[in-house]
This record gives C-alpha cells, structure tokens and sequence, in this order.
C-alpha cells in the first residue's frame, strides 16, 4: 500500500491467517455488514494505491500511522461523498487498524493516535422520498394470489408496518415471529434485538404467506423458484438478501405503475407517521432501532410543515409600475 507523498509505505504482503483485513470482516455478525465493510475497505486500497483492481487484503495496514490517517482523511472528503459515507469509511479503517494492534503487528500507542480521527460533520435531510399510502395499496394489489406474490404482499405490508431495514426483513426467521404479541423480534445493526409490530392487516398478510411457506424453521422470506418451491439448505428454507427485497420492490411498484422506492423509503414514511400520530421521539426511536434519538429527529416532517406554513401567510404584491 502506498500514500500520496509517503512512498515507503509498501511492504510484502500480510499472511491471510494474519491479515487484520479478514479477521475484522469476520468478527462481523451480519453478511450485509461484511459487504458493506468489504467495501470500504477495498475502495480505501484502490484510494490508497492508485490500482483499480486491488481489494484490501493483504495490505499492510499496520504501517499506518497518524500522518497517513489524516490524510486518507482528507482524500475521502475530497471525493465528495457524503459525510455519513465518509464516515463508514472512517470507522472501517479504525476498526481495521484495532484488528493490526490486537495482532501485534503495531503498538497501542501507534493504534491510539492512527485511529484518533475526528468525524466529517455534516448536516443533510434524509434521503428518500414518502410513500403514500394509496401506492403501498397499489403494490399490494399488483402482488396477486401465486407464492412469490403472496409472500412479497406480506413482505411489503412487514416494511410499511415496521419500518425495518432489507437487511434486518432478510435476516427475518419464524421463531421470530409472535403471533399472539403481533410482533417480530428484530437483530439490527451491532446484533442489537428489538420489538417491532405489526399492524392487524400485516398479520393477516404475513399469516396467508405462512400458509404457503409451511411452519418449517428457518427464514421467514425466503426466495422462490418459477415453480414455487422455496429456495432450502439443510432442509430450512433460506433468507432473501437485501438486493433481493430490493428488486422485489422495485418489480411490485412497477406493476402498480407507481414510482419506484425503496427499502429506506417505506422506512422514512414509518419514521414520519409516526412522529405525525403524536407518537413521542423515544418511543419511534426505539422502533425503528436508532442509536441516538437526533438520527430518529431528522425525519419528523413538522417542522418543515410548520415553516410552510408560516410563509403561507406571505401575499406576494401584484405587479405595478412605480409612479
């Protein structure tokens, strides 16, 4: 690996037993997580070397040093990506540096002071768009009465009821699922567990796809063949990805003739309803699985209705010429 201006950075590469590249991707719970940081990770040594075709296996990682940090700093700023990407980045190549200290390939104090970076800070609104209800409808009414479509209607009504991630619906299994409590216990991000509920049209939707899917163990949404058998691995059926909710999204709205949306859109209106029903900021928080209640804060639409409406009460002049 080589930095801008920092030439005797390379080195052989790193054994894989040893490369803090794959031990930190594998301390990771999630396959959507090892993606995600496989990626960052990757991009960092494409960065970093100027190669378009290495991955960040095998670097040395451990020669960082903070000069070098700040830097790479400053060349994820300068990509224009947005902060929170910047960030991902960030905590990545934290955690990758962690993995070299705990290995003892550098010291605590090299680790303390590579991996002392302060965050990009960066104020945005949400991504995405509302989803209205009369869409969901539509979608719902597109799906039809065969096993892909009677699962994706239940797939879609868990989405707008729960507001969950693709990758928390994916990794979804039956023993999740409480029938009597209505609700689904739910492994976000950092494998923390949470409560969501479902709505009562929701259940009636999840348990006409349960019909279908059987009371086997295993994924609650699982992929389906043309003939409509489940996708199965030691007999239990498998999970959908969260490129394959994905594209069950976008298939569903285009049959329905709507716009297409996304996972984090049905997310977005779920956090928005709910803040627009009174529902206090701790309690929306806690649904939808938020660290900190300002990330829950930035989707409430009442203040940007209440500013709306205060120029509402603007009269623009009628045009005249001046005396």
């Amino acid at each position: 690996m080589s930095l801008p201006a920092v030439p005797d950075l390379a080195a052989p590469p790193v054994e894989p037993a040893r490369d803090p590249y794959h031990i930190y991707l594998a301390s990771l719970t999630s396959p959507e997580s090892r993606r995600t940081m496989r990626g960052c990770l990757d991009r960092l040594a494409r960065l970093l070397t100027g190669d378009a075709s290495v991955t960040g296996a095998g670097q040395p990682w451990h020669l960082l040093r903070y000069e070098h940090t700040v830097r790479i700093r400053t060349l994820l700023t300068e990509q224009g990506w947005s902060a929170a990407y910047v960030n991902k980045h960030l905590v990545a190549l934290r955690r990758v540096l962690k993995e070299s200290w705990r290995l003892g390939q550098t010291s605590a104090e090299d680790y303390a002071r590579a991996s002392d970076l302060a965050p990009v800070r960066q104020s945005r609104l949400p991504t995405g768009q509302h989803v209205p209800p009369e869409v969901v409808g539509a979608a719902l009414s597109a799906c039809g009465d065969s096993a892909a479509g009677t699962r994706d209607a239940a797939l879609i009504a868990v989405l707008y009821s729960t507001g969950c991630r693709r990758a928390e619906v994916g990794g979804l299994t039956l023993a999740d699922y409480d029938p009597g409590a209505r609700s689904l216990r739910v492994r976000g991000k950092r494998d923390k567990e949470r409560l969501v509920y479902l709505t009562a049209e929701a259940i009636g939707l999840l348990e006409r796809w349960l019909k279908v899917r059987g009371r086997t163990p295993g994924a609650l949404f699982s992929p389906i063949s043309k003939a409509g058998r489940l996708r199965m691995r030691d007999d239990r059926p498998v999970g959908l990805t969260g490129q394959g909710i994905a594209d069950i999204l976008a298939r569903r709205l285009g049959e329905a003739g709507a716009s297409p949306r996304t996972a984090h859109d049905f997310r977005r209106t779920f956090i928005g309803e709910l803040l627009d029903a009174g529902v206090d900021l701790a309690t929306a928080q806690a649904l939808v699985g938020h660290s900190s209640p300002a990330t829950t804060a930035r989707y409430d639409r009442r203040p940007e209705r209440t500013r709306r409406e205060a120029v509402d009460r603007l009269r623009l002049p009628p045009a005249r010429p001046l005396a």
